[in-house]
């Protein structure tokens, strides 16, 4: 098992950017600056030329967020925003940092609506999702490899992976456990489309994540391929092995991805995409990874791996991945912003 192996570096991370609210690149932002990323009325986005029958999704209920830090570089010192989100379908609250890219702001761009990546962490990923942090540089590489053609520029949300720090949930509805798998597959998902200019097709929905939050990442697009087409899994666990499942095998079962992408294929689709990402160095993990490919890696389940040379399991050799071709091939597949 590697979710361990996560836990020194998200500690580090953790308290890293607790204290300092470092900005990616750019030094710390104002403390409790308010950041709204939509109009504060729908009425007014609906007297935009897009009309009513665009593929934009108008954002209906804006808010809001705190600004916890801005990135520099290639991000043209866009800001990270933080929000404290009550989840009304999961019934589950924690916290979650969005992020636009530069190009959502460009006049050229005002009614274009932008595709979507919910970035989750790796172990407990609580209190915080070490995406944000400045030295991962997760925004302003995504800004680099959009500025230079080789990603579309994605929005960025980063929601905190487990209630806790004491037990994994599997990304999943455990019973009797706080509704983690609603929470990433639903209301982060809402909150996004309340608050950006986003797109009504899955075409431009993706869920990355690593370690245990590949777990996530891997189960969500088989489990929901209603929400999203893409999901980039890096070095992740393959079946659930929460304790907290003990007793409910069956529940378990209907979280398990190999169940659920036998399922998919079964029926045909809909199709959905899985760019693996592992390091050369992962020797625990890569045989299971390229086991569930060379398994289900065929139908409505389309499969790649990026092995990174002498990656190891974390979240920096992750983001080398992302940029050695990963981005360009989830780009190719996905829709980008469109008015």
């Amino acid at each position: 098992m590697h979710k361990a192996l996560f836990r020194p570096v998200i500690a580090l991370i953790a308290l890293t950017v607790l204290a300092a609210t470092a900005g990616c690149g750019t030094g710390a932002s104002q403390a409790s600056a308010p950041v709204s990323f939509g109009p504060k009325t729908s009425a007014a986005l609906h007297r935009t030329p897009a009309g009513r029958h665009s593929l934009v999704q108008w954002p209906t209920r804006p808010i809001n967020f705190t600004e916890e830090s801005r990135v520099g570089g290639a991000g043209q010192n866009t800001p990270i925003g933080v929000t404290t989100l009550h989840g009304p379908k999961s019934g589950f609250t924690g916290k979650v940092w969005v992020w636009a890219p530069p190009e959502y702001y460009e006049k050229r761009n005002a009614n274009k609506g932008f595709p979507v990546m919910e970035a989750l962490p790796g172990s407990y990923g609580f209190p915080v999702n070490y995406w944000i942090g400045s030295d991962l540089k997760l925004e302003e590489s995504l800004a680099q490899w959009s500025k230079d053609g080789t990603s579309l520029p994605f929005i960025v949300v980063m929601p905190v992976l487990n209630p806790n720090d004491k037990q994994y949930y599997d990304g999943s509805d455990i019973p009797g456990q706080p509704k983690i798998g609603t929470w990433l597959s639903k209301d982060v998902p809402d909150l996004v489309r309340q608050n950006f200019r986003t797109l009504k097709t899955r075409d431009a929905w993706a869920i990355m994540g690593s370690s245990s939050g590949g777990f996530a990442a891997l189960k969500n697009v088989l489990q929901n391929p209603e929400t999203f087409k893409m999901a980039i899994p890096n070095g992740p666990d393959i079946v659930p092995d929460s304790p907290l499942w003990n007793g409910h095998a069956k529940e378990e079962r209907e979280n398990n991805p190999e169940v659920l992408a036998r399922r998919l294929i079964a029926r045909g689709g809909p199709p959905v995409y899985v760019a693996f990402q592992d390091g050369s160095r992962e020797n625990t993990v890569l045989p299971k990874v390229r086991k569930f490919i060379s398994q289900y890696g065929h139908g409505p389940v389309h499969t790649r791996l990026q092995i990174v040379p002498d990656g190891t399991h974390s979240a920096a050799t992750y983001v080398q991945g992302l940029g050695e071709g990963t981005m360009r091939w989830v780009s190719a597949r996905m829709t980008g912003p469109t008015a």
